[in-house]
């Protein structure tokens, strides 16, 4: 007889008896000028369990989050938890085509939204008043305020479902990445302890969002599992922001992208001031950071930027560098708890070259929905990331590129065949091919090859990516148009965007 898995619930192991008679009182959470203790996050979680349950939610529902970065988003993701539902936390900038996409994709039976979002349900939206919960996003108007009779935590084990993380693919189109209540344990085990290792007295910023899997561990799993204090902010990241919230709120841990490194570094080129006293750690993941900014903040800070690779499906970052070893423009090495491999395109285990394969505890189980896609990417409890890197001897891993054509910009993929179905969209364009670049600033960005219908006067290229603009997320819309006569295709009529790439990537940089 095979024993049964021990209980391990989310809920409890951030806000249990036995860690609130440590923490109960210190600082969880800072937001707006409140200041939210892990005795109050653990009030208000239980004041969401108990509404979600009145509301007849249980183990497997699916409860979707529309919610800007707030202690109510960490409250509602751990009452699901409690509960035994699956939390799907949403992107906040998503169409109301994607956002209706994965509220019927998740089959979600209750949203919780921002009143200031709202606008993002299409009329059609099955979420009408009785299946939704609205957060009044100006003046914070918790659940807390209604009270809910308490509820007891379900026994759920590091085996069962907690939430769904939605990311696209190579179509544009979102996919549910399915991870479990151990999976956060894991990446607290592994990468927060070995390569963050925070204390109680660290105070944690990230750039990077909630409803992404790398922001999710940035301002939930780990600060949470230390006992840390995270900051929040619900606005988008700006360096003037970042500025005042280090001068202000003395975070001591910052989580980035590539880009905001950048835009900080220009900010203090043109006159700006940025007190990075209390910094201690500093760490950069969604696309791989170039060397340049590594050097030039390090030259200016005095620290350096702890680069990685992470996933969706693996949850957050498996090969990184360390305070005291980190190379400039590498990934850095395995996290302890992970193990990695290259392989040609046939499969066999390569040592320089090859894509990378990546396995560990905290690997998505699968796809929401999806066997096929599951089987063809999660092979023998190996990952395959769709990443080509190359090896040194020493262990250190540098990122060389995307396997297939998305790829990047600002850590937030683009799907080549989205943006290309916005380019066609426009009454003068005949075809469009869409491919990664580097920009002048060394960073990747958005290139589009174009053919048009009339002469190239008659379209002018500021007009066209203010159109894709109207039309898509603006971080995916080109910032370099260059018209062709013709678009190179092969004999059955793919576009072979490798001699594009080649030509906005030349010598493949």
């Amino acid at each position: 007889m095979i024993p049964a898995s021990p209980y391990f619930n989310l809920f409890d192991y951030f806000l249990g008896d036995d860690r609130l008679a440590k923490i109960g009182g210190h600082a969880a959470i800072e937001f707006r000028g409140r200041s939210i203790s892990y005795r109050e996050l653990r009030n208000e979680t239980e004041n969401f369990a108990g509404q979600l349950r009145a509301r007849g939610l249980g183990e497997g529902d699916r409860v979707a989050l529309l919610l800007f970065d707030s202690p109510e988003f960490v409250a509602c993701f751990l009452a699901a938890a409690k509960i035994g539902a699956i939390a799907v936390p949403m992107n906040t900038f998503l169409s109301r085509e994607d956002v209706s996409f994965i509220l019927a994709d998740s089959g979600a039976r209750l949203l919780v939204v921002e009143s200031e979002l709202q606008n993002k349900l299409s009329a059609s939206s099955v979420f009408e008043e009785s299946s939704s919960l609205v957060i009044e996003t100006d003046n914070r108007t918790p659940l807390r305020n209604i009270q809910a009779s308490p509820v007891d935590a379900v026994s759920t084990t590091e085996r069962t479902p907690a939430f769904l993380l939605y990311t696209s693919g190579s179509t544009g189109k979102p996919k549910g990445v399915l991870h479990l209540h151990g999976s956060i344990r894991h990446t607290v085990e592994s990468y927060g302890k070995t390569v963050l290792r925070l204390t109680g007295k660290d105070r944690v910023y990230s750039s990077s969002k909630l409803f992404f899997a790398y922001g999710l561990g940035n301002s939930l799993s780990f600060p949470l599992a230390a006992g840390a204090t995270v900051i929040l902010d619900s606005g988008r990241p700006t360096a003037q922001g970042i500025a005042t919230l280090l001068e202000e709120q003395s975070p001591t841990v910052l989580f980035g992208v590539p880009a905001l490194y950048l835009s900080l570094l220009e900010f203090v080129a043109n006159g700006g001031a940025l007190n990075a006293s209390k910094l201690r750690v500093c760490v950069s993941a969604g696309e791989a950071l170039p060397a340049s900014i590594f050097e030039d903040w390090h030259r200016k800070f005095g620290l350096k930027i702890l680069d990685g690779i992470g996933s969706t499906e693996m949850l957050h970052i498996f090969i990184s560098n360390r305070e005291t070893e980190a190379q400039a423009g590498s990934s850095g090495t395995l996290v302890p708890g992970y193990d990695a491999k290259l392989v040609d395109d046939q499969v066999s285990e390569v040592h320089d070259l090859g894509n990378l394969w990546v396995r560990g505890s905290s690997a998505t189980v699968g796809y929401w929905s999806r066997p096929e896609l599951t089987r063809e990417t999660i092979l023998d409890g190996w990952v395959r990331t769709g990443d080509i890197y190359r090896r040194e001897r020493d262990g250190f891993f540098y990122h060389i590129g995307r396997a297939d054509d998305c790829f990047k910009v600002r850590g937030l993929w683009v799907s080549p065949v989205e943006v290309e179905g916005a380019l066609l969209a426009h009454p003068l364009v005949s075809d469009a091919a869409v491919v990664s670049a580097v920009g002048s600033n060394g960073l990747a960005t958005v290139k589009a090859y174009v053919v048009i219908r009339a002469e190239k006067e008659k379209v002018l290229k500021e007009e066209l990516i203010t159109f894709v603009r109207s039309r898509i997320a603006a971080y995916k819309a080109p910032s370099e148009i260059e018209f062709i006569d013709e678009m190179p295709r092969t004999a059955t009529g793919k576009i072979q965007r490798f001699k594009l790439r080649a030509i906005a990537r030349p010598g493949g940089e």
